[in-house]
């Protein structure tokens, strides 16, 4: 990976952290091209501090072995169109844009029949603990696969999946998931304080609770399942609680609805 030649464009939440995560795992800066027209600051500061070349533009930019673009799907097309010197038919361009499709992404560079990944990272990405979910079209070879997992490796677990039309359950799961993650803690803070405890206390009982919950899976062989039911005694105050939460219209029924949402309005944005 060492060996590759990269270009990112766009440095904002996502690319910044790539960025980061690759410096840090110390990737050759030299072998790093940046185009970002208004960098945040701290990235500025830090690409200036390791010798990362950053440009306002493609003009002058060779070709790359990996193209990464990252910036909002909303300006996606006019960038695309601005990136049409640096693609080429045995280079990759990589997508993280959400609801942005491969022959979406394809349509400007139709001339050479782009190799192209679409990647579904999440916005845990930002501490290096994100997934992001990865789908190539035909002209992508293996080493290139590998060598893109290499590179997101950097922001955290990297999954393939075969069939685009995945994506959309992909985001309503992992991609819109960490939304549902933050609503639980609130919700759980408000729980917390029409039991009567201060609101401070409880907000703090919430985010603890939720974010050291998470710890203990991760870093755990057992399942969610398992690991769900060794803090449930029987007839204790826990089973109490997942009575509530796992009737038959509770939890997993509203979980599945909020995930079919999240699915249908991906499928939708990626129609246009």
């Amino acid at each position: 990976m060492s060996a590759l030649k990269l270009c990112l464009v766009g440095v904002g939440n996502m690319g910044g952290a790539m960025l980061a995560g690759w410096l840090e795992a110390g990737r050759d800066p030299k072998s790093i091209t940046v185009i970002d027209p208004q960098p945040p600051q701290p990235m500025a500061d830090m690409m200036q501090k390791f010798g990362v070349d950053l440009r306002v533009s493609a003009e002058g930019v060779s070709a790359p072995d990996v193209l990464l673009v990252a910036v909002k799907p909303q300006i996606m097309g006019a960038v695309l169109e601005g990136l049409t010197s640096l693609v080429n038919a045995e280079n990759v361009l990589v997508s993280v844009a959400a609801g942005t499709t491969i022959a979406q992404l394809a349509a400007p560079f139709s001339r050479v029949s782009p190799r192209i990944i679409r990647a579904m990272p999440n916005t845990p990405a930002q501490v290096q603990q994100g997934i992001t979910v990865c789908v190539a079209n035909g002209g992508v070879s293996n080493a290139q696969c590998d060598a893109v997992s290499d590179l997101l490796a950097a922001i955290g677990q990297v999954a393939w999946i075969n069939d685009e039309k995945l994506m959309d359950a992909v985001t309503g799961v992992s991609g819109s998931g960490p939304a549902y993650v933050f609503h639980l803690a609130e919700a759980l803070a408000q729980a917390g304080v029409s039991a009567g405890l201060p609101v401070e206390l409880s907000a703090q009982l919430a985010q603890a609770t939720v974010s050291g919950a998470g710890a203990l899976m991760a870093q755990s062989d057992l399942s969610p399942t398992q690991l769900r039911e060794n803090v449930t005694s029987p007839n204790g105050t826990t089973q109490a609680a997942l009575e509530v939460l796992m009737a038959a219209d509770g939890f997993p029924k509203l979980m599945e609805r909020a995930v079919a949402a999240a699915a249908q309005r991906s499928e939708e944005l990626s129609k246009g």
